[in-house]
């Protein structure tokens, strides 16, 4: 199968070093960068390899990155069948091309493949250690995908790429549009990438999470009505949980005193509900409390993006660019 690839990045300094030594050169690359003010683009540039730069006067997207990106790959090698997607804080793992170019001449139907993104440094941080058990997700056919991914170009083109409206959390919504075409999405159980996240501040964190409630309502606007109820849980589960939780345990305070505030006896349940899942995934007691605890902490900030995201549009203001990491290894 002819795969090409397309690298994007935005300020990922010593990270995109890392992505870009980990390509094969003989195989067709464009890296597209977002803005750059580290020297991202020079240095890819002194590579000898393609580089494109998104035009700053329209929004910056990881989706219209890779949509332009595929666009003057595919110009330039019209041959190719497939596309590798690679974001920039990530470095590619020997032996994961191979594999998804194996299952695709395998499986016709099957328009995407994913596989194992690890966290290259989960002992880092808390931070670093709750996006690693994040990434462990069911190997077989699945939803979506995360960034790094290997794609059909023709199945990528016939639902025009990523939707541009989407800032955040695109990924899904690509892949709700493949399967509504009757393509199915595999998640294969192979290392794909290693990833970065570099969070080592609760600010950070806490930002990355609001974006995930962001993005989960604007799938939800877009494609709720579908017979899927497109990204209606992940929407609805920090209102559940939340607001509806909280607001009962007012009301019932109200009529029944503090009694009625055995209602936020819910919050501890869910902890212990998630901590369970994360014991039955062969993790340790203390890193199962610390998970379901964040998971608990992070549903206010994935309310806190829905807000966000609702009153920039009772504004007429698109969903802005969440950006939650810092600039490394280059100076703005």
């Amino acid at each position: 199968m002819k795969l090409g690839v397309v690298a994007i990045g935005r300020n990922e300094g010593e990270r995109l070093h890392r992505c870009l030594d980990s390509l094969d050169s003989s195989l067709p690359t464009v890296y597209v960068d977002s803005g750059s003010t580290d020297g991202s683009l020079d240095m890819a540039q002194s590579r000898g390899l393609q580089v494109h730069a998104l035009d700053p006067a329209r929004a910056f997207s990881a989706g219209r990155a890779r949509n332009e990106g595929l666009d003057l790959l595919v110009h330039n090698h019209p041959e190719l069948e497939a596309v590798f997607f690679l974001d920039g804080d990530c470095e590619l793992i020997a032996g994961w091309l191979e594999a998804a170019s194996q299952s695709l001449r395998e499986n016709p139907n099957v328009a995407l493949v994913c596989g194992r993104r690890l966290e290259m440094h989960s002992e880092a941080s808390r931070w670093n250690r709750l996006v690693n058990a994040e990434w462990n997700t069911p190997v077989g056919e699945t939803l979506a995908c995360g960034g790094d991914f290997v794609v059909r170009v023709e199945a990528f083109r016939a639902i025009q790429g990523f939707d541009l409206r989407i800032p955040a959390g695109e990924e899904p919504e690509m892949c709700f549009r493949l399967r509504a075409k009757g393509r199915r999405i595999l998640r294969l159980g192979v290392d794909m990438t290693r990833h970065d996240a570099d969070l080592h501040a609760f600010r950070s964190w806490w930002i990355r999470m609001r974006r995930t409630g962001q993005a989960a309502l604007q799938g939800w606007l877009l494609h709720g009505r579908s017979p899927e109820r497109f990204r209606f849980r992940e929407t609805a589960r920090p209102w559940f949980w939340i607001v509806g939780f909280g607001g009962l345990a007012g009301l019932g305070s109200c009529l029944l005193g503090p009694w009625g505030l055995l209602a936020l006896a819910a919050w501890p349940l869910l902890i212990c509900k998630v901590a369970l899942g994360l014991r039955r995934r062969n993790q340790s007691w203390c890193f199962a409390l610390e998970g379901g605890f964040f998971n608990f902490l992070g549903k206010w900030a994935e309310l806190a993006g829905q807000i966000r995201l609702a009153l920039r549009m009772l504004r007429g203001k698109q969903a802005g660019l969440v950006e939650y990491k810092q600039v490394r290894g280059g100076t703005p």
